[in-house]
């Protein structure tokens, strides 16, 4: 198989298929149900002002408005170190929008900047979810939109279709289960993953690989969560 190497940070984050092999090492996942995004609610107001004696009511007390939907307000920012336990709380979260690979997040066991201390890491285009535990000491992030937490019950619309480069997609809400196809891919440059929880740990691969040409894959309907990297826009056939 061919190799995938990711630089951040003066850390080499490197991607080799032989089996199941993640570019990241750590802890596994605790109350990940992959990629959780909450719904926003809307609220609707409309009603009558009225006092005593007085039966006047203005045209904007008694026009509906529009449902509005509310915007997500983010968890942290996606520049800084923080402490686990005051700065963020242990849990699930997601970062959207991000583009070519400048993002950079890091799971720390400590906060000695030691290689030693990374227990997961990863360059990041698109999407990422990723599982923050308790036992986490630092959270780092650098040139990362905004983390916002994510709802483990919260459902969505699953697509069919998948952008190549977009990271990751949580299975059964950001996409559907099933058979992808990806085409026109070159020089082993097209890395797919999937997964079992969102803590970025080699145990949490299912399975990997490096693909030139066109790349064939089913995801499970019990994968958590399905990564692409590099790769040509992915199609569901069956």
């Amino acid at each position: 198989m061919g190799a995938k190497g990711k630089i951040a940070l003066g850390v080499v984050v490197s991607v080799v298929v032989i089996g199941a092999v993640s570019a990241n090492s750590g802890d596994g996942d605790s109350g990940s149900g992959k990629g959780k995004d909450s719904a926003a609610s809307a609220e609707r107001g409309s009603g009558k002002n009225s006092d005593a004696g007085s039966d006047t009511t203005t045209k904007s007390d008694t026009k509906a408005d529009k449902p509005k939907k509310a915007e997500k307000k983010a968890a942290f920012q996606g520049d800084g170190d923080f402490q686990v336990g005051s700065d963020v709380r242990p849990g699930t979260y997601r970062t959207t929008g991000n583009t070519d690979a400048l993002c950079y997040w890091e799971r720390s066991k400590d906060a000695s900047g030691e290689m030693d201390s990374i227990l997961a890491n990863d360059n990041v285009s698109g999407t990422s979810y990723v599982t923050i535990l308790k036992s986490d000491k630092l959270f780092k992030s650098s040139g990362c939109k905004d983390w916002e937490a994510v709802d483990a019950k919260a459902s969505g619309t699953p697509a069919t279709r998948i952008k190549g480069d977009g990271g990751m997609h949580r299975v059964g809400a950001d996409i559907a289960p099933g058979t992808y196809r990806s085409t026109g891919n070159t020089d082993d440059l097209c890395y797919w993953e999937r997964t079992k929880d969102s803590s970025h740990s080699m145990d949490s691969i299912i399975a990997n690989n490096n693909v030139s040409g066109s790349a064939v894959v089913t995801i499970a309907a019990g994968d958590a969560y399905f990564k692409t990297s590099g790769c040509k826009d992915w199609k569901k056939t069956g």
